[in-house]
């Protein structure tokens, strides 16, 4: 029986090593495809043997849906804290969608190869994953849809909105302009685009709407 000490410690160092293969798989299909890239070169990448591949995951497609479940489960993770922690300082529910956009552009700018991937996949219908990613993306949905809930509740939103269009047009529009903005305009700083989407947010787009 192993002490508890010795069981954390093998729990550590195999969340590690599967951290290394997901970071490995991803970059790998990044660069050349789900198809062409081998549990060989995953292996290779990540600097460990190929068994070790197949002990954590029972084959490519499994790693894959579990990279999928990872990554947006990050995403998740990082838009509820926003919300949260703007609720925890008092802020409305229009602060805390501006800080769940900025999380989202802040878990990009970190996660670019996985960002990219987990967008490709969700115009795909004939993969095996296609009902865990749709799984995983409503989680990250449910988080903005909560807020807007919330915010047609106490009033500070209108209650005409669709909140399930709507929160899924803000994932939407952070997804494809943080992908803009890495692919043909690296020279913006982070904050430079969260301020535009902000302006945006804020319906501050139209000239009556300029301070």
């Amino acid at each position: 029986m192993e002490s508890s000490s010795t069981a954390s410690g093998g729990s550590t160092r195999r969340e590690a090593t599967r951290q290394r293969l997901y970071e490995a798989a991803v970059t790998l299909i990044a660069e050349q495809g789900f198809s062409a890239t081998t549990v060989d070169e995953i292996a290779e990448r990540a600097g460990v043997a190929k068994g070790t591949v197949y002990y954590n995951f029972a084959s490519k497609s499994v790693l894959f849906e579990e990279l999928l479940r990872h990554g947006v489960g990050l995403l998740t993770a990082s838009l509820r804290e926003a919300a949260e922690k703007t609720a925890r300082d008092g802020g409305g529910g229009l602060d805390a969608l501006d800080a769940m956009i900025r999380a989202g552009l802040v878990f990009i700018d970190r996660y670019p190869a996985f960002t990219q991937l987990y967008v490709a996949e969700l115009w795909r219908t004939n993969r095996a994953w296609q009902s865990t990613l749709m799984v995983v993306r409503q989680q990250a949905v449910a988080v903005v849809e909560d807020v807007l809930r919330e915010g047609v509740a106490n009033g500070e939103f209108s209650d005409e909105i669709d909140v399930p269009l709507t929160a899924s047009a803000l994932v939407g529009m952070v997804l494809v302009a943080a992908l803009d903005w890495q692919s043909f305009q690296p020279e913006r700083s982070l904050d430079d685009v969260h301020a535009a989407l902000s302006r945006l947010l804020q319906g501050r787009v139209s000239g009556s709407g300029r301070r």
